[in-house]
This record gives C-alpha cells, structure tokens and sequence, in this order.
C-alpha cells in the first residue's frame, strides 16, 4: 500500500507544479498583449489600462504625430463622452515577433471594424511595430509605430 501512495502523492504534486506546466511563450504573450492593450485602452476607452500595458515613456508614432500616454488618455476621456460612440473590434496579423532577453519587437497588421449605434460601420487597417520590454509584472509596450492604410480587398 505505501508504494501505492508514493506514486500517487508524487504525480498529484508534480501535477500542481507550475514549473512543469506548459507555459505561455514571449511570442504568444507579446501577441496577448498587443490584443488585450488595444480591446481594453482603444475599444474600452480605459485609460487605466495605459499603465497596465504601456510603459512610463512610452511612445505611439501615428502617421506622424507623437502622442505619450498623457496625449492617449486625453483622447480616450474625450472619446468616452462622445455621442454615437462605435464599438471597435480589433483583429491583428502577426507578420513577425522577435525576443532578445528583455526586449522584443513585434510587425503586424492592426485591423479595426467599427460598427456605429445608427448602423453604419467603418472598417481602419494600420500596418504597424512595436517595442516592448520585460518589466516585472510582464512584457509592457515602450513604442508603437503605427501607418494607416486601406484595407487590403
């Protein structure tokens, strides 16, 4: 019976282990990121999020303009009070995703469907880069470089 328990007690332990469970690689979580920083700051307006996802310095480059995170959350209040808000669903596809120790660099499509409250919808495609750093609390985005397009047919 006590060579029964063994095993069990060992399979059960090593089950829970965390070290031994299938984690989430960078490139998998730099994705994650660029999904949930633009669902949560671009289409839920919360400017909270800013310092969830983006680090103190960051930096978006948007078709020449320079905005920092004073500059997004100041369009994002503005944007929450607005009349007829869409709702924005994001859609991302990853050309490439680069890891070097702490830092990483991430090329990709950004498409945004924006469906309006009297029906109208309005499709925005950017082909976009972005930096981000391994903080302690996870990857966070230093810089995104953005470039507006037209949707490809």
């Amino acid at each position: 019976m006590k060579t029964l328990i063994l095993p069990a007690f060992l399979i059960f332990s090593l089950w829970g282990c965390p070290q031994l469970a299938e984690a989430q690689s960078d490139e998998d979580q730099l994705k994650q990121l660029i999904q949930d920083s633009f669902d949560e700051i671009f289409s839920g307006l919360d400017t909270a999020s800013i310092r969830k996802f983006y680090t103190a310095d960051f930096l978006l480059l948007e078709n020449g303009i320079v905005w920092n995170n004073d500059t997004i959350t100041n369009y994002m209040l503005r944007r929450k009070n607005a009349t007829g808000r869409p709702v924005r669903t994001n859609r991302f596809e990853f050309i490439e995703v680069k890891v070097n120790e702490g830092t990483a660099w991430l090329a990709y499509h950004n498409y945004a469907d924006l469906n309006y409250p009297d029906g109208r919808e309005r499709k925005l495609y950017w082909l976009e880069s972005a930096t981000a750093v391994r903080a302690s609390e996870g990857w966070k985005l230093d810089m995104l470089h953005s470039t507006r397009n037209t949707p490809p047919e």
